[in-house]
């Protein structure tokens, strides 16, 4: 079997089992939090004799481990269960399901997420190759106070200094990104852009940071003196001989930083009220929604994982090197 396949398969495998141990751990913790479900959703006010019947209903009243199989069997074909806050579990009527509640707001959270990458990726390499290119210079330093600052400040005080001046003092954006799926695209954008702004000043301190320190780094080699001892540009240099060998470390933070836009977003959808998967989170976590948080959790996971795999193909691919660590 081809080398590259083989350890895409065992770090597949390996994903697996990693979502395996995962969904274990949310189904264990949500199990751990204080106070009776079933009377959080229906009340204090709610009977004893209701609130049993309710349990009967949703699969309370079962043991942990038969209602974890059920579950993980149900994510297995695709059903998540039902949300247990909606108005048809407590009317007695057709109750939600959480891909229902669920699908709408990852797609939501997709479009923040691929329109923040579209900005912050070829950015933040491209500040990385300058910074490397132009080391200890003026730029260089700049860009380095720059993400260092973005760094450092909270993002939530990131979003409300954008919010400040760019939707209060000077209205050109929307202080509020509350999208539907009937918005058309242009005003969905205008009202994504400074939760939009506010990742791009997050994400790409990271990856700018990342990309410089690699280049730098492989700059020091051998290949690279002998490079500049035929009298090759810095430039050319940089970008046929250095970075091709620096795209596994790159390739590893850009992964991670993506995998935040997904989720990792939950305070900036929170100050924004952004419907996204982050805000249904939190709002199922204050309803007491137990299938919607599980389904909201490993959705979490999922995205880590495939994200981190991809990362190591593309690691592998551009440093078969990988393939034999020593």
């Amino acid at each position: 079997m081809n080398a590259v396949l083989r350890t895409v398969l065992q770090r597949l495998g390996l994903g697996i089992v990693t979502l395996f141990v995962v969904s274990i751990i949310i189904f264990s913790t949500i199990e751990m939090l204080p106070g009776d479900f079933a009377r959080a959703i229906l009340g204090q006010s709610a009977t004893p004799e209701t609130v049993a019947a309710f349990e009967r209903q949703i699969g309370l009243d079962q043991p942990a481990p038969v209602r974890y199989l059920e579950w993980i069997g149900g994510v297995l074909q695709g059903d998540f269960g039902n949300s247990f806050a909606s108005a048809g579990a407590l009317g007695g009527g057709q109750a939600r399901t959480v891909l229902s509640l669920v699908v709408p707001r990852l797609e939501n959270t997709l479009f923040l997420a691929g329109m923040t990458a579209v900005i912050a990726v070829p950015l933040a390499l491209t500040l990385g190759l300058l910074a490397a290119l132009y080391r200890n210079s003026i730029f260089d330093r700049m860009v380095n106070l720059v993400t260092l600052t973005s760094i450092s400040v909270p993002e939530f005080f990131v979003a409300y200094i954008l919010m400040l001046f760019l939707a209060v003092r000077y209205p050109i954006f929307y202080s509020l990104a509350n999208v539907s799926a009937d918005t058309p695209l242009l005003e969905r954008i205008l009202r994504c852009a400074l939760p939009s702004m506010t990742l791009v000043l997050v994400i790409v301190a990271h990856m700018m940071r990342m990309t410089r320190a690699a280049i730098i780094n492989l700059l020091a080699s051998p290949y690279i003196e002998m490079a500049r001892l035929k009298g090759i540009s810095p430039s050319r240099i940089v970008y046929y001989h250095a970075l091709p060998n620096a795209w596994a470390p790159i390739a590893t933070v850009v992964a991670l930083n993506l995998a935040y836009l997904i989720v990792g977003v939950v305070v900036v959808e929170v100050v924004f009220v952004y419907p996204g998967i982050g805000q249904l989170m939190v709002d199922a976590v204050s309803s007491r929604d137990i299938p919607v948080v599980q389904a909201c959790a490993l959705i979490f996971a999922v995205a880590y994982v495939l994200l981190n795999l991809l990362a190591d193909i593309v690691s592998i691919v551009t440093n078969p090197r990988l393939l034999h660590p020593r």
